[in-house]
């Protein structure tokens, strides 16, 4: 029997215009507020659908299958289940997306922050991810930021030994497709 391969993605909703504008929060704490009740998986779904067609046509809408698997508005938190050949099509239009799509969505950022081949995977991480948030609003680092985006492009604890910067090198991306069995060795 074979198995259907699917990746499942990771994403944090972001609202980096709002920095700055309360002085009595920490930047982490702006930054990763809660998204809006009104924010549902199918509006959320219809809204990626929407911006893969507008970025890809016919061809995107046709490779396009999946869902929502998880929706949390108090962490602003969402887990995406998609096919795996058509994975980098759901993450190029999240990219692309800058409001939420809701009336009236606020404007914000769709970050990726994990891929995963299984959703237990990206649970564990949602959650481990959520605990930082929750030490870093607490602890020491609850305080203004020089460069209040530093906190949307900060490396996760887990990066490889002799990686420089968050941007994986070409080599990096390679192998990363290699372990997930996209890419053949010869």
């Amino acid at each position: 029997m074979v198995r259907i391969k699917e990746r499942y993605l990771l994403v944090n909703i972001l609202y980096p215009t709002e920095l700055g504008t309360r002085t009595n929060l920490p930047d982490v704490v702006v930054l990763n507020q809660p998204t809006t009740d009104e924010l549902t998986p199918v509006a959320l779904l219809r809204a990626i659908r929407a911006e893969v067609a507008a970025l890809f046509g016919d061809y995107g809408s046709g490779a396009l299958e999946g869902g929502v698997k998880y929706l949390s508005p108090a962490t602003s938190t969402f887990i995406l289940r998609i096919a795996r050949a058509s994975y980098r099509f759901i993450w190029t239009a999240l990219s692309f997306m800058n409001s939420v799509p809701v009336k009236n969505g606020k404007p914000c950022v769709f970050r990726v922050v994990h891929v995963s081949g299984t959703i237990r995977k990206a649970e564990e991480e949602a959650i481990r991810r959520a605990r930082n948030l929750i030490f870093e609003a607490k602890g020491g680092q609850a305080t203004k930021a020089s460069d209040p985006l530093s906190n949307i492009f900060s490396t996760s604890n887990r990066s490889k030994p002799g990686a420089s910067s968050g941007v994986p090198s070409e080599r990096e991306a390679y192998d990363s497709d290699l372990e997930m069995g996209e890419v053949s060795n010869d």
